[in-house]
């Protein structure tokens, strides 16, 4: 299955709410609501459409920082580090990347003394950079068509 332009309308939607009714998604795309079933179906079982998440504010719910943190491995920490990040709480996005530093992490923390104790962990992995986020030019952008 490809990712024709009707499909494309419809993820369009989806990005857009994905709380959305197919009978909605039909409507603004102009097929039925059981056609529109199908196609999400199928996209689901292809891995195009990965998962249906509910997006939490960490602002709102008592997170007062979010910060990037840039890791450059030790030598023979960079495997460990790799189980480790993932028993971190705090950690809501992590990238493995190439260039000088190793891992990129999106962070949220409660403030300051959280930031520094958090950043203490990291010591015995590497050497850590930190950059705050103080707004979003841009938030989960919609994927377009290629």
């Amino acid at each position: 299955m490809s990712v024709d332009s009707l499909n494309w309308k419809i993820l369009r939607c989806l990005q857009q709410n994905a709380r959305q009714s197919n009978a909605e998604i039909g409507r603004q795309v102009g097929i039925t609501s059981p056609a529109v079933s199908e196609r999400i179906k199928k996209m689901e079982d292809l891995g195009i459409i990965q998962n249906h998440i509910t997006l939490i504010s960490p602002f709102e719910v008592g997170y007062q920082l979010k910060a990037l943190i840039t890791l450059q491995a030790f030598m023979g920490k960079l495997k460990p580090f790799l189980e480790k990040v993932k028993t971190f709480d705090e950690v809501i996005n992590c990238y493995r990347i190439t260039g000088e530093e190793n891992i990129v992490m999106e962070v949220i923390l409660k403030n300051q003394k959280h930031l520094e104790t958090f950043i203490d962990q990291l010591i015995v992995y590497g050497e850590s950079k930190t950059q705050i986020i103080l707004s979003h030019v841009i938030k989960n952008n919609s994927i377009k068509s290629v």
